[in-house]
């Protein structure tokens, strides 16, 4: 059987066959673009030295030196709660001028002035030596108490006093334990000095006893200051951080 085609009809098929829409692959989608936090810088900002030590020397001058260097002028001249009562007056006068000059007042200068109005409360509101003798240890407590209650959270006391007396403002994220860890050391040390003097008050005689709670107490400070300065570098160290000083 023999079928004809025409030339037209090849014609209508190729037609057709050119008319059919040609199939394309999909679009691919758009790639995202991913918000990457900043990695932190893998240095510490520091003042310049000079500043630096300056401003260290003044905070603890205003927070202990003049109350109590004042503490110990009165006594001397007057009474042990005059003296104490001078002392307290002379922390919370410096606060307001802090407070009118900057607008702000150092945590390490409150610190100081709360600690002091409750040791002068307790001495001076029996006139008992023995409570003279127990605001040592009290104080000491306080400031255990208070070194504990921060050490846990997001804003340990040793952090926000190192943003005030070095203005170590923005530190790195990875210092946060060692944050913690020497708020806690120095939460301990308080401890021992409160047990320290609780002992020394019941064992030893009146001025032995004011002489050895000071040196116990520069003594603890001391120490504290040591090590919270040698396992920094050495946590610094391990990081990979660099200290960079600014310009004077």
């Amino acid at each position: 059987m023999i079928v004809e085609t025409s030339p037209g009809s090849f014609a209508k098929r190729a037609n057709a066959t050119r008319r059919r829409p040609r199939m394309t692959p999909p679009e691919a989608p758009p790639a995202r673009m991913l918000n990457r936090m900043p990695a932190p810088s893998d240095s510490l900002e520091l003042p310049h030295p000079r500043r630096l030590i300056w401003q260290s020397v003044w905070s603890m001058a205003e927070s202990v030196g003049l109350p109590f260097g004042t503490y110990v002028a009165v006594t001397d001249l007057v009474s042990p709660d005059a003296g104490l009562l001078a002392g307290t007056a002379v922390v919370w006068l410096l606060i307001v001028a802090r407070k009118v000059v900057t607008g702000s007042v150092t945590s390490l200068l409150m610190i100081s002035a709360l600690v002091l109005a409750v040791q002068t409360v307790i001495a001076v509101s029996t006139g008992y030596t023995w409570m003279f003798e127990f605001q040592f240890p009290v104080g000491n407590l306080a400031m255990c108490v208070l070194f504990a209650k921060t050490a846990p959270t997001r804003k340990p006391l040793v952090a926000q006093l190192a943003a005030e007396v070095v203005s170590l403002k923005q530190p790195h994220p990875s210092l946060h334990r060692f944050f913690q860890g020497a708020t806690w050391l120095w939460a301990g040390l308080f401890l021992l000095a409160t047990l320290g003097l609780g002992v020394m008050m019941v064992t030893e005689p009146y001025k032995l006893f004011l002489m050895l709670s000071t040196v116990v107490t520069v003594g603890l400070t001391a120490v504290g200051a040591g090590i919270c300065a040698l396992w920094f570098f050495a946590v610094i160290r391990r990081l990979g951080l660099r200290l960079h000083f600014t310009a004077a």
